[in-house]
């Protein structure tokens, strides 16, 4: 019985390991909306035996990043308006509690700031798709001030679905360039202590980019 139970854990912790790795290839936009997943390729890709990638598939469904369609396959997700209001109210929620908790020293911050200054060089090439996946990665730096691995996992989640629905617009200039000098300004507040400012700032920042992303996917749906 213990043997049985220590191949389930090894077999249950190889699909978490790989299932996270899918989700940071869909945080860096290596998976389109809409695609459909080959069972073979990815099974040679993570060199993971059938069974256990359709328990990787089964986690990422149970998170929204996947779905299964009955004689046909699974797909990535292609996130709707619907989702892109609560992953923004779920946003606003971790992130301001990220914020209210940051100090002047943690390595988080730091890291938010570099990452603000590769976001403006990013800009500055006109690489606006590694923009996106560089401010992806600020609001997660953002997060981790909360010091909660647990909080961090579940806005993983988000950011793997945001990307989702990045990549169902132009990822182009209009979509991030707004962003650029918020970030780095937003680095400033929390470097100074000024956490009241920091909240007002990301609160219109996050409105600011939820208006901008809903009006971009509805157009694109006409």
């Amino acid at each position: 019985m213990t043997n049985e139970m220590s191949i389930e854990t090894g077999y249950r912790s190889l699909a978490e390991s790989v299932a996270a790795r899918i989700r940071e290839l869909l945080i860096a936009g290596e998976f389109a909306p809409g695609q459909k997943l080959s069972e073979h390729q990815i099974a040679a890709q993570f060199g993971i035996s059938r069974n256990t990638l359709r328990e990787v598939f089964r986690l990422l469904t149970s998170q929204r990043l996947l779905a299964y369609m009955p004689n046909r396959g699974v797909f990535v997700v292609s996130p709707d308006e619907a989702a892109v209001l609560d992953i923004y109210r779920v946003r606003s929620i971790i992130q301001k509690g990220a914020i209210q908790a940051a100090n002047k020293g943690h390595p988080a911050l730091v890291r938010m700031r570099q990452l603000a200054e590769q976001g403006e060089k990013a800009s500055f090439d006109g690489n606006w798709r590694q923009v996106g996946t560089i401010n992806l990665e600020f609001h997660r730096a953002m997060v981790e001030l909360c010091d909660s691995p647990r909080l961090c996992s579940v806005f993983d989640l988000l950011l793997a679905e945001l990307r989702l629905v990045f990549g169902q617009l132009d990822d182009g200039a209009h979509l991030h360039e707004p962003y650029v000098g918020l970030n780095t300004g937003l680095v400033g507040l929390l470097e100074s202590g000024d956490i009241p400012a920091a909240v007002s700032q990301l609160e219109a920042y996050l409105l600011k980019s939820e208006r901008a992303v809903l009006a971009a996917l509805q157009r694109g749906r006409r």
